[in-house]
């Protein structure tokens, strides 16, 4: 594994690169296939595959995901550990275990329904942190007042300087959308700074303009695959038509994505 954690790093120290979030195996190899220099987990697209909502996954349910992902794949992947469960320590060393290369940890405690206190979350913050160098491995911290309705830039900008100084390699604020607020960010952070690829956001060489290192897309790729098969669904239930196939892999992209295992 040093030689993905080692290759996951160095993809953070110039320029941008886009981690797309694969929510099972196909997903994966298809993603690589296309030319992904890296992948991440998505906790809603790993959820969704297991019929369920987000935040419903298990550790070890999490871990065999990984596992299976970073057999399927030759580039790092980064795993979406959500608040990494009850001990931070033991969840870092199990997704070493299962291959990470990467991993995240969030502010939100979906126990409470709100975002952890600073402190509380930047003590969590240090406790991946000593975890994650003892395997080499990357860790990202999120800042999740955007996603749960707390627009206050100034806090996030604070949470993420204090979980810089606690360790994190990485910083993350899901939910930005405007360039100011990203720039805003990614100048006060002083660490690389991943953005989520969100309606409304600017694109990714806009991003990479404004000094974004990483830019990753969540759960979309899984709701718009879904969404294709809704739309696909209710096609052939309604007329009964396929018109849906004219946006099916061709032959030789299945070939690509899936004709061989790795050695």
């Amino acid at each position: 594994m040093t030689d993905l954690r080692d290759r996951f790093r160095a993809l953070h120290t110039d320029g941008t690169f886009v981690m797309p979030n694969p929510w099972d195996t196909g997903s994966a190899r298809l993603l690589e296939s296309l030319g992904s220099a890296a992948l991440a987990t998505t906790s809603s697209g790993l959820a969704a595959a297991l019929g369920r909502l987000d935040q419903r996954v298990t550790l070890a349910e999490l871990c065999a995901h990984v596992a299976a992902l970073t057999a399927a794949v030759g580039v790092p992947l980064n795993v979406d550990a959500e608040r990494c469960f009850d001990d931070v320590a033991a969840t870092v060393d199990a997704l070493a275990d299962a291959g990470a290369a990467g991993i995240s940890i969030e502010d939100y405690d979906p126990a409470t329904g709100a975002v952890t206190p600073a402190g509380d979350a930047a003590a969590r913050v240090a406790a991946a942190a000593e975890a994650c160098a003892r395997h080499g491995i990357v860790l990202t911290a999120r800042a999740e007042n955007h996603l749960y309705g707390h627009d206050d830039l100034d806090d996030t900008i604070a949470r993420l300087r204090a979980y810089r100084a606690a360790g994190a390699d990485v910083l993350y604020a899901p939910g930005l959308r405007t360039p100011d607020d990203i720039a805003r960010v990614v100048a006060a952070a002083g660490a690389p700074v991943n953005v989520l690829a969100v309606a409304g956001a600017p694109s990714v060489p806009e991003l990479a303009a404004l000094g974004v290192r990483r830019v990753s897309t969540g759960g979309a790729l899984a709701w718009a695959a879904y969404g294709a098969a809704r739309t696909a669904a209710l096609e052939l239930l309604g007329p009964g038509t396929t018109t849906f196939r004219a946006n099916s892999l061709t032959e030789e992209e299945i070939g690509r994505a899936f004709g061989s295992e790795r050695e």
